[in-house]
């Protein structure tokens, strides 16, 4: 025990230690059964997150899925993976999102691969944006180490 940690005072400390611990257990483990909507993730990221859907529906963005990532880790509520034909069309996704976004007075935090157009990142913090070419999507596999994620496309599109 270090230090800092003190021994409860009598035994019955112990019992309403184990049974708040239990309670918390039990609360993050509902917590996981949670949709996002209920837990929190708020309407205004859901919004944004739609715009982004729409963008990437207007350039045509090939096998769009929206992993809502709230309930698999704490990082950023949702994971937005589409793929583009070729180079051109990876960029001008990602354009068509920074812009749709832009109009909202959104900017990205960060923008990673727009020239190369292979991969582009773009970081909204609540929400990353990946759009890939098919090559390396299939390569990197987002979709496949991410599948614990519910994808929640049908209800974020238009």
């Amino acid at each position: 025990m270090s230090s800092s940690a003190k021994a409860p005072a009598n035994p019955d400390d112990l019992t309403a230690s184990a049974a708040s611990a239990s309670e918390s257990s039990s609360s993050a483990a509902s917590d996981r059964d949670t949709p996002a909507a209920v837990k929190g993730v708020d309407k205004d990221v859901r919004r944004r997150v739609r715009t982004a859907v729409a963008a990437i529906q207007d350039r045509k963005g090939l096998e769009l899925q929206v992993l809502e990532l709230a309930q698999v880790t704490d990082f950023t509520d949702y994971f937005l993976i589409c793929s583009g034909a070729s180079q051109r069309q990876v960029q001008a996704i990602a354009e068509a999102v920074l812009e749709a976004l832009k109009e909202q007075g959104v900017k990205a935090l960060h923008v990673e691969g727009l020239p190369a157009g292979q991969w582009v990142l773009l970081d909204f913090g609540d929400f990353l944006v990946h759009i890939f070419d098919q090559d390396q999507r299939g390569f990197y596999g987002l979709d496949r180490l991410w599948s614990d994620a519910p994808n929640v496309v049908e209800e974020l599109a238009s």
